[in-house]
């Protein structure tokens, strides 16, 4: 009963701070603006998130073993991590891909069983064999050898580039100067139908924001009982893709453990009273 009643006290007490750090409490939610003076070649460069949108999971692949595939065959039972990125990429696509797999450590998912990371890359030009030596440097680097049907590094020709990066909001541009790609730092988070969930920025990813996402986009199928319970908690921010708490849910789940505590409280007070009174009756009869 003491429990029920700290418990209950510390979500109210808690409530402060996490209102301080919820958009709601910000007034108008600022979009993102492009920045003025930067060089023509990432202007338009960035994330547009088409949340609840359906990719086409018809478009043609190969994977990295060469073999013709299509996107939809990596979908249909677990969610996907989806990342948009091209493997002679120097800088940029490398920190993101170690973002992702360095995530995966800290996760109790298991890639292959509750959930699969496609990367696409950007670039027409590469190859089946160069998508493999990634894949592989990648497992071995992270010591990930026993999921790697879990990790897919595919390669497609540029209309389904086109289609797949539109669809998903990742704007991109090509410098024929430097002869690399600009492009924004990310990943996307969609259900096992193909529609996209939850977007994640940067390079470094929360293992709580992904491991949410991912219980979120598998319709609540994978996570313990204690982690649906404790998300209940959190809603997603879309526009810092992050997770925060949900002021309201708090304010509920601690109303009614303290409505729980008092009730309990009550009937306690009412049996002990109740049980003082029954020595009393018998002698009097």
């Amino acid at each position: 009963m003491k429990k029920l009643l700290l418990i209950g006290l510390s979500l109210i007490l808690a409530t402060p701070t996490w209102a301080g750090n919820s958009p709601f409490f910000k007034g108008e939610v600022q979009g993102r603006k492009v920045e003025q003076g930067l060089p023509k070649s990432v202007r338009n460069v960035g994330f547009d998130q088409h949340l609840g949108d359906q990719v086409t999971l018809s478009l043609p692949m190969h994977d990295e073993n060469g073999a013709a595939t299509t996107l939809g065959s990596y979908f249909g039972k677990r969610p996907v991590i989806l990342v948009m990125a091209y493997y002679e990429c120097p800088n940029l696509c490398t920190m993101v891909m170690n973002g992702v797999f360095g995530s995966m450590k800290a996760l109790p998912f298991v890639a292959g069983r509750d959930f699969d990371v496609v990367s696409v890359s950007i670039n027409p030009h590469e190859t089946s064999a160069l998508a493999k030596k990634k894949k592989d440097s990648y497992l071995a680097g992270y010591h990930q050898e026993s999921q790697a049907d879990g990790y897919h590094f595919l390669t497609s020709d540029q209309s389904s580039i086109d289609v797949l990066t539109k669809q998903a909001g990742f704007r991109y541009s090509y410098d024929s100067v430097t002869k690399q790609y600009s492009h924004a730092a990310g990943i996307v988070v969609l259900t096992p139908d193909g529609r996209l969930s939850r977007y994640f920025f940067g390079v470094e990813f929360s293992p709580r924001d992904l491991k949410y996402g991912l219980m979120d986009a598998s319709g609540g199928k994978i996570g313990s009982v204690a982690d649906k319970l404790l998300m209940f908690c959190y809603h997603y921010d879309p526009t810092g893709g992050t997770y925060g708490a949900d002021i309201q849910m708090a304010l509920r789940i601690g109303g009614g453990l303290m409505l729980a505590a008092m009730c309990l409280m009550f009937y306690s007070f009412h049996r002990k009273a109740k049980m003082k009174l029954q020595p009393q009756i018998g002698k009097t009869a």
